[in-house]
């Protein structure tokens, strides 16, 4: 396929589905909007504006069609310190400087250590998102009466059953026209979008942050910027992966990260906080039909048009059709065969799904969960390849004593092997087979230097044997044995 072909394809393969699923996605992104804005500490407009940046610029300069990007509740919790510090002007800044932080990191081609990303921390990552998305959800129903739970309770069952009769609307979009006609009709007193902030019905306008700039301005938001930056790429680039897998289609990493970059820079010089994709709307948007480019440009579109032109419409959406909404996304990012086939998982892998649930709900931060996930993850895997067995054969007509070495050699597994050395062998020479094992670095090449050194003190001599070309090559450079050499 082309470039002319690949770019039609993204655009205009699936018109139909991608604005019908972006319809939905724009509806579902107002409440989300305003209570991130709430938990930034700024005004609700502020990531109303960034929403409709962030999704309509992505749209053109991302790297996976079909994936929502907007303000979301992680790069949110970020920023509250800075804004009750400084005020909302160096969060302005501090977005436009993350965009710089991420388009970088896009050119440098940083997306591809997410391979260092183990699929059990991939796991607890989305089902940690899953819990805290219906956590979210549950302050809707505080003093609320049975009417609330009544109306999510039809919200659910209209997205769940109705595409098994009719499936040319996105049961989502259905659900919450006809639990707002509802309310509207029957005058029902429950909470709407309404009372969640203030919607000012203006589009945004181009302004740079009034700030100084200056080194002192710089050490202020730096800090958040690289926070922002590293935690928006790793959720887009996890987000990537997940959308990836639900539409069996390949995205480009690097190019997301360069696009997230460009779209916060936008989002910051039109008065909207830091932003990044969002698993949640994701996947509303896919299940909802959305498949290409279309469908973000069509939700930032929507979002504005419905702030500006329907606002006093919008307001009027009971909670309890988008709380129902977000429970559905909650329940469908939760990967359930993860709880149900826990027990067929090596045990390491569930408890690195476990701990990185347990830190993102505990801090409410997915990249100190992820980050927790991803060193845990190493340091079993240090532990499984740590393991030597260390094989001993004497010759009693040469009286040399030959040590055949399996398993990896680094500065985990090089005390163990030590121990495996009797170093008051009776002997005239010792040998190390290095045939099935391989030193990666200076603590293994000091542990064959130590072994050289003792053994000579007594007058016996040591030769190295088997040893691959990297590994006689770390030897020579650290002062390894001077024979050192592949055979």
């Amino acid at each position: 396929m082309n470039y002319v072909e690949k770019l039609k394809n993204e655009w205009f393969g699936n018109v139909r589905g991608d604005v019908l699923a972006g319809i939905v996605v724009a509806l579902a992104l107002i409440p989300e909007a305003i209570a991130f804005s709430i938990i930034a500490g700024v005004d609700p407009m502020v990531g109303l504006y960034a929403s409709f940046c962030i999704a309509v610029v992505i749209a053109f300069v991302g790297g996976r069609p079909g994936m929502i990007s907007a303000a979301t509740g992680a790069m949110a919790l970020l920023m509250v310190t800075l804004v009750a510090d400084h005020g909302i002007e160096y969060l302005l800044a501090a977005t436009i400087l993350t965009g710089i932080i991420q388009i970088l990191f896009g050119i440098f081609k940083l997306a591809r250590y997410m391979k260092f990303v183990p699929r059990s921390v991939m796991i607890g990552f989305v089902n940690a998102l899953a819990i805290l998305i219906f956590m979210a959800q549950l302050q809707h129903f505080v003093d609320e009466t049975w009417v609330m739970y009544g109306l999510v309770a039809l919200t659910l069952a209209i997205i769940y059953i109705l595409p098994r009769f009719f499936k040319a609307i996105p049961s989502t979009l259905v659900a919450i026209v006809v639990v707002t006609a509802i309310v509207l009709t029957m005058n029902i007193g429950v909470r709407t979008v309404g009372d969640m902030g203030a919607l000012t019905q203006t589009l945004p306008m181009f302004a740079l942050p009034n700030i100084p700039l200056n080194f002192e301005t710089l050490a202020i938001i730096f800090p958040y910027s690289l926070a922002l930056a590293i935690v928006g790429l790793l959720e887009s680039l996890l987000t990537a992966s997940i959308v990836d897998d639900m539409t069996d289609t390949p995205s480009e990493k690097n190019k997301e990260s360069r696009g997230q970059g460009i779209a916060n820079i936008v989002a910051g010089c039109f008065g909207g906080m830091a932003g990044c994709a969002m698993i949640g709307q994701s996947v509303i948007n896919v299940k909802s039909g959305g498949r290409g480019r279309l469908s973000a440009l069509v939700a930032g579109v929507v979002l504005m048009i419905l702030i500006v032109v329907l606002g006093n419409i919008v307001i009027q959406i009971p909670m309890a059709a988008l709380a129902g909404v977000m429970i559905m996304v909650s329940i469908s990012t939760f990967d359930w065969g993860s709880v149900r086939h826990i027990n067929r998982f090596p045990r390491t892998d569930a408890i690195v799904m476990v701990v990185t649930v347990a830190t993102v709900l505990y801090t409410h931060n997915l990249a100190i969960g992820v980050f927790t996930g991803v060193i845990l993850s190493a340091i079993f895997f240090a532990a499984k390849v740590s393991k030597v067995k260390v094989k001993e054969h004497f010759d009693e007509k040469t009286k040399t004593l030959t040590y055949e070495i399996h398993g990896q050699l680094f500065f985990v597994s090089t005390t163990d092997f030590l121990d495996k050395i009797d170093f008051q062998a009776d002997t005239k020479k010792v040998i190390l087979d290095l045939t099935h094992s391989h030193l990666w670095d200076d603590s293994a090449a000091s542990a064959i230097d130590k072994i050289e050194s003792k053994f000579e003190q007594r007058g016996i001599k040591v030769e190295l044997y088997g040893s691959n070309e990297e590994s006689s090559d770390l030897m020579k450079r650290v002062g390894g044995l001077s024979k050192a050499s592949g055979h």
